[in-house]
């Protein structure tokens, strides 16, 4: 007989708020949130729950916020710091089982089927990961419980994180009394648009949907959604009854396909080929060391560009092979630039894109006569280190020193916001 899996989705409370108010005890009692201070247009990023009390909610404008909550103490993101402490998180949970998945930066599944002989039940190894992790970091954690991943998502967002204890089990046994009396908005990957849908056909809770037979959802989906509507219908069907046969993946190495970056700009400071090149080489220069870092070259070199003169707005992206597979930045650059004047409409840029497709392994290098190329591989790599040990602005272009340069600006950043 086939053993039921034992899943857990551990989720941090409040989690860069809660870092935030782990190392400033000052803090302690105060309704805290994480945003840029300087921008009362910016959003909040996260708040403690002192702050949700007073009203304070996640991705509303700074200002909102404030305005709700005068006392409020908003903090600058330190993405580097939050990522750190979400690895050590790893680390704490791969102490009880080695198949742990992180879902996002503060959540992360566990399978824990051959675990439980060596920690106990799955609420006691629940309650000791808590501790464990509140001790090392600060961050409270809610745990849900489940034969199967969506089931213990759905534990931790509708039931663990509403109890003081922080722990709730959903199973097949009390999914019929527990799950489905719930508003069909609080199912799994329900959002607004959906809701609307199955409020439309009757379907106003979890349960709704989970009794009837599967065939009989196709043919309601059909009728409010359209023909191509039977593969949505299997998965919101199987998602209400719980099933879920997705094991908990260690690690996922796939191929990379490529290496991107992209930058969104004020289109008002980017009109004049001269200050968009700068931009343009500046990606370049993080697409390559980044493809160095992760052992690839590639051959084709794509651009994409957003215009807009604040009336009207086009946009393309191009690409172009190149004579050799390739991570040189001076070899991208000459490719990426061409495509950009080429296809340039002239109107200001609001974003712009640069991407190295069709990977391969760099461990072999298309030697040429007329350049050095070992020779300005090695230089690239002596960069490379510089920049590894003392940060991306370390060494930058001189044109990146310019007010039309921005990597000063991204060397501070992770995801866009400050480390």
């Amino acid at each position: 007989m086939h053993q039921e899996r034992t899943i857990m989705l551990i989720d941090g409370q409040s989690f860069y708020a809660s870092i935030e108010k782990a190392g400033r005890p000052d803090l302690k009692n105060k309704p805290v949130a994480v945003g840029d201070p300087s921008r009362k247009s910016g959003i909040i990023l996260a708040a403690c729950p002192v702050a949700k009390s007073r009203g304070v909610t996640t991705a509303e404008r700074v200002g909102e916020a404030l305005a709700k909550c005068s006392d409020l103490v908003v903090i600058r993101p330190r993405m580097q710091t939050y990522i750190t402490i979400s690895l050590l998180l790893t680390e704490i949970f791969e102490s009880f089982t080695d198949q742990v998945e992180p879902y996002s930066i503060d959540e992360q599944f566990l399978d824990i089927t051959g675990s439980i002989g060596y920690f106990g039940a799955p609420e006691e190894i629940a309650r000791e990961i808590q501790t464990h992790v509140l001790l090392s970091t600060g961050v409270w954690t809610r745990c849900g419980i489940g034969p199967t991943k969506v089931l213990a998502k759905m534990a931790t967002d509708n039931f663990a994180k509403k109890t003081s204890k922080g722990i709730f089990k959903l199973g097949f046994d009390n999914l019929e009394s527990v799950l489905w009396p719930l508003p069909v908005h609080r199912m799994f990957m329900v959002a607004s648009r959906m809701t609307r849908h199955f409020t439309r056909m009757g379907l106003c809770t979890i349960g709704d949907i989970a009794r009837l037979e599967l065939n009989d959802f196709k043919r309601r989906m059909r009728r409010e959604m359209g023909k191509q509507s039977d593969i949505q219908a299997e998965y919101y069907w199987q998602t209400a009854r719980g099933i879920d046969p997705s094991p908990v993946v260690a690690s996922i190495r796939n191929q990379l396909k490529s290496v991107s970056h992209g930058k969104a700009l004020r289109s008002s400071l980017y009109r004049k080929m001269e200050d968009i090149e700068v931009v343009l080489l500046e990606l370049v220069v993080e697409v390559c060391r980044r493809s160095r870092r992760l052992g690839y070259i590639g051959r084709v070199v794509s651009v994409g560009a957003a215009e807009t003169d604040g009336q009207r707005s086009a946009s393309f992206h191009r690409q172009v092979t190149i004579p050799h597979p390739t991570s040189l930045s001076h070899e991208v650059a000459s490719a990426a630039l061409g495509i950009f004047r080429k296809h340039w409409s002239g109107m200001p840029v609001s974003h712009l894109y640069v991407a190295l497709t069709e990977l391969t392994d760099d461990n072999v290098i298309q030697l040429t006569f007329f350049d050095d190329r070992i020779k300005a591989y090695r230089l690239e790599r002596v960069t490379d280190e510089i920049k590894d040990k003392y940060g991306s602005a370390a060494i930058m272009r001189a044109s990146s020193l310019l007010q039309s340069g921005v990597a000063r600006e991204r060397a501070e950043q992770i995801g866009g916001h400050y480390k």
